[in-house]
């Protein structure tokens, strides 16, 4: 079996995406299947391409013993539908660029991250100031992701 491609995607790729890629990871970590998988993150903008995690969320990445370190922001390209198994949207903006950039017929599943837990989307704190919130929010998007990843894939755990 292959490594399977999660690919977390929000506008800038300094806050919500980052967050959902480190917090994903430590996920995958404490489960013990890191090793299965292939995590990362792009924005839908070109704004903050090469631009460190925000602080503010490099901060609360940190609070929950989660290193960001040398993450940069990079833009979504067509080829991530292909390299990718799982590209994940933050919000409804997100996830209509995500769908203007798809190739007509993609190989990957497209899905905005709270349709795995409540539904909704993951406010961008940027502009709400509430990194707190939207930790929880991606953490809780994050373990129904892996649920609904593994009910897929349920060699991963054997």
């Amino acid at each position: 079996m292959g490594k399977i491609g999660v690919l977390f995607v929000c506008y800038g790729n300094i806050c919500r995406s980052p967050m959902a890629e480190f917090v994903f990871r430590k996920i995958l970590d404490e489960r013990g299947i890191a090793d299965r998988f292939y995590v990362a993150s792009a924005g839908t903008s070109g704004e903050h391409i090469g631009d460190p995690v925000d602080r503010r969320a490099a901060e609360v990445l940190r609070l929950h013993g989660i290193s960001c370190d040398g993450k940069r922001g990079r833009r979504l390209k067509r080829s991530d539908f292909t390299d990718y198994d799982y590209i994940v949207g933050m919000d409804e903006h997100n996830m209509e660029y995500i769908r203007w950039t798809s190739p007509a017929e993609p190989t990957c599943e497209v899905s905005m991250l709270m349709d795995h837990a409540d539904g909704g989307e993951v406010a961008d704190p940027y502009y709400t100031g509430d990194f707190g919130r939207t930790y929880t929010d991606i953490t809780l998007g994050c373990l129904g992701l892996l649920d609904h990843i593994l009910s897929e894939h349920p060699e991963v755990v054997q």
